[in-house]
């Protein structure tokens, strides 16, 4: 019904009112409870990453409920896992609109938000009032005004924010839409990120009495030296997962179609390939000392079967869900239960 009825509709609107209208119908619809028409529950496939029992491996990539207000609303839909934010210390509105793009005839997105949030409180306060009680990883950024020599800074603000309230904690230095960001990935200013980061969570464990895990979300342009210079900083400071990948700033796939050079990262089909091969350059980076969560173009069941067989023990989904709907979940989980 979605992909020959509703979505045919929604993409007439514009992309951010589609996805605000989508947001706020979805958390309408779950008040309704067993009687929500959208409701479905995936088949049971556990799997245990990072210390944490996941029901199913299917989960829901940061950026699409930036600021918590449709928890609810998504794990009806049968998710295993929901990550929200991109979240910042402060509230900010993010690039200019417009700022997100379709290209239908590629399965496609390009957006340069620019991490556009109600900031850390606003999304924590949500947070209290959800009924969900499955896995909730939150999504931390910087703020566009403070400098990448100051970066720690509001990792470490939005880390102690929302240290009570998560599964686990994903560092975003990966976005391609908030200058120098992506410079946080490498060298020198990755160690001294990941340093300061997990010199506090020890203090937050102490604090809390309970251990939060801490992954990395890195970007699919980086070459074979970078990755395994990356897996090494992610195992050296302890890092418990990395998800693979954010989006592209290259345009391979799309070359020609309306929108194609737009400022902004690159989503959809056109990222799967690269995004798996960055997925299996890790595995064998890493060689299992810590789990690799794979997002990029999942469109199918085969595409998620095939991240899996690249070497990631989780998948998350977000432009393919915004092509299929709740469809894409239901198939996937079939695919991934089927022995």
């Amino acid at each position: 019904m979605y992909e020959n009825l509703l979505r045919p509709l929604l993409f007439r609107l514009n992309p951010e009112t589609t996805h605000e209208l989508s947001l706020s119908a979805l958390q309408t619809a779950s008040k309704l409870g067993l009687a929500n028409p959208l409701r479905q529950t995936l088949p049971a496939s556990p799997s245990s990453v990072m210390g944490l029992e996941f029901p199913n491996p299917v989960g829901l990539a940061a950026g699409l409920d930036k600021n918590g207000d449709c928890i609810d609303g998504l794990a009806a839909l049968g998710f295993g896992f929901l990550e929200i934010g991109t979240v910042t210390p402060r509230a900010q509105p993010g690039n200019a609109k417009p700022r997100l793009f379709r290209l239908p005839q590629a399965g496609a997105i390009i957006n340069r938000m620019g991490f556009n949030n109600a900031g850390v409180e606003h999304l924590i306060a949500r947070v209290r009032q959800t009924r969900y009680r499955g896995i909730l990883g939150i999504n931390i950024g910087k703020n566009l005004t403070t400098p990448v020599e100051w970066a720690l800074d509001d990792y470490r603000a939005g880390l102690n924010a929302v240290y009570p309230y998560a599964h686990y904690v994903t560092l975003n230095v990966s976005s391609p839409n908030t200058p120098g960001l992506r410079s946080l990935q490498f060298g020198a200013q990755l160690d001294a990120l990941l340093s300061g980061l997990m010199q506090e969570r020890e203090r937050l464990i102490g604090e809390y009495g309970r251990r939060v895990p801490l992954a990395l979300k890195v970007a699919p342009d980086i070459d074979s030296d970078e990755i395994k210079a990356l897996a090494g900083a992610l195992v050296r400071h302890g890092v418990d997962a990395v998800i693979a990948t954010n989006t592209t700033a290259a345009r391979a796939g799309v070359e020609g179609l309306a929108h194609a050079e737009e400022a902004g990262g690159l989503s959809g089909r056109p990222l799967f390939s690269l995004s798996t091969e960055v997925v299996a350059r890790l595995a064998d980076a890493l060689q299992g000392r810590l789990p690799i969560i794979a997002c990029g173009g999942i469109f199918s069941g085969a595409d998620a079967m095939a991240k899996l067989e690249a070497g990631a023990s989780l998948i998350q989904v977000y432009t393919g869900f915004i092509y299929r709907g709740p469809a894409l979940l239901a198939e996937i989980g079939r695919a991934l239960a089927t022995p």
